[in-house]
C-alpha cells in the first residue's frame, strides 16, 4: 500500500483548514479525490480524540456559546426533492463554546438545534471546565434548560438577545445576500451574578466567522457544502485542532491552546501528522495474509 509523503499530507490538511475545496486540493496536490477523502476521515477521527483528551480542566473566567448553521446534501426545505438522499441530509448546526480570554474552542458539537443537543453540548462544556465561569449565550430557548441541567446554580449565566431589522434607506435587491442589521441588544440575567460589562457573544461570533471563512463547507452560496454528515463532523474536528493548537492568534501572539495553558508549545501541521503516524496501525508484511490463509 502506497503512503502519502509527510509533505503531501501537510499540504492537504493545511489547504482543508484554509478554505480550499476537496477537488481543488486534489488538483493542486496531484492526488485523487478519494485520497483526500480518506485523509479527511483519518485526520478527523484522530483530531476528535485529541481534542477530547487534551482540552480538559480548562481554567476560564468567561465562556461564550453560539451555533453556526450549515447543511449536508441539501437545505432542510429541499431534502424531500433530493434525487439521491443521504443519511443526515438537511440543516446542520455546529455548537461552539469559546473561552473569551484565550480564544480557545473549549467544546463543539455537530447536530440539530433542539434541547437534546443543547443538553449534550452543555454537559460537555461543564466536564471540560475546572472552575465556575460566567456564561453568555444568545436567546435560543434550548439553552435555558440545558444550562440548568448541566451547571445547576454553579454558574453566572446571562443571555444576550440581539434585535435585527432592515434599514429603511436600503431595500435594493442586493440586500437579500447581506445579513440583517443589528438594531439593539437586550442583556438578561438568568442565574448567579454575571458582570453586565462582560455579557457578550462578540468573541464567539467572530470565531464562528473565522470558521465559516476558513472551512469551505460553511461557505454560503456555493456547491462546496458537505455531501456526507460524517465528513462534515470530521472537518470540524480537524479545524478545531488547527484553530486551537496550530493557528497563531494575531492579538495574543500565540495559539489559543498556549494562551489557555493547554499546550506549552506551538504546534505545526507536521507535528499533527507525526502524532497521527505514532498511533497509526503498522502495515503487515507482504504475503502475510496469504500465509495465514494457507495455514488456516
Amino acid at each position: 500500500m502506497n503512503k502519502l509523503s509527510l509533505q503531501t499530507r501537510v499540504q492537504i490538511l493545511s489547504m482543508l483548514c484554509e478554505g480550499s475545496s476537496m477537488r481543488s486540493i486534489s488538483r493542486v496536490a496531484d492526488v485523487s479525490i478519494n485520497t483526500v477523502s480518506k485523509l479527511l476521515v483519518d485526520a478527523g477521527k484522530f483530531c476528535a480524540d485529541l481534542h477530547d483528551r487534551e482540552v480538559r480542566n480548562v481554567t476560564s473566567k468567561r465562556i461564550q456559546c453560539d451555533e453556526i448553521w450549515s447543511f449536508v446534501g441539501a437545505k432542510a426545505k429541499n431534502v424531500s426533492t433530493m434525487k439521491q438522499p443521504v443519511v443526515g441530509a438537511g440543516d446542520v448546526w455546529t455548537w461552539t463554546a469559546l473561552d473569551s480570554d484565550s480564544k480557545l474552542i473549549v467544546s463543539w458539537l455537530v447536530g440539530g438545534r433542539d434541547g437534546e443537543y443543547a443538553l449534550a453540548f452543555m454537559d460537555d462544556v461543564k466536564d471540560r471546565l475546572a472552575n465556575r465561569v460566567q456564561l453568555t449565550t444568545d436567546g435560543h430557548r434550548a439553552y435555558l434548560n440545558a444550562v440548568e441541567e448541566a451547571f445547576g446554580a454553579d454558574i453566572d449565566y446571562a443571555m444576550l438577545v440581539k434585535q435585527y431589522g432592515e434599514p429603511e434607506s436600503n431595500k435594493s435587491p442586493e440586500r437579500r445576500y447581506s445579513p440583517a442589521v443589528c438594531t439593539g441588544a437586550v442583556k438578561t440575567r438568568v442565574e448567579g451574578n454575571p458582570d453586565p460589562e462582560h455579557i457578550s457573544t462578540s468573541h464567539i461570533e467572530r470565531a464562528n466567522l473565522t470558521m465559516r471563512m476558513a472551512n469551505r463547507r460553511f461557505t454560503r452560496l456555493t456547491n462546496a457544502f458537505s455531501k456526507k454528515f460524517d465528513n462534515h463532523v470530521h472537518m470540524v474536528a480537524i479545524y478545531t485542532v488547527w484553530y486551537n493548537f496550530i493557528k497563531m492568534h494575531k492579538t495574543l501572539k500565540m495559539t489559543p491552546a498556549m494562551a489557555a495553558g493547554v499546550s506549552k508549545t506551538l504546534w505545526s501541521m507536521e507535528d499533527l501528522c507525526e502524532k497521527m503516524d505514532a498511533v497509526a496501525p503498522k502495515p503487515g508484511k507482504r504475503g502475510s495474509y496469504k500465509k495465514r490463509m494457507e495455514n488456516a
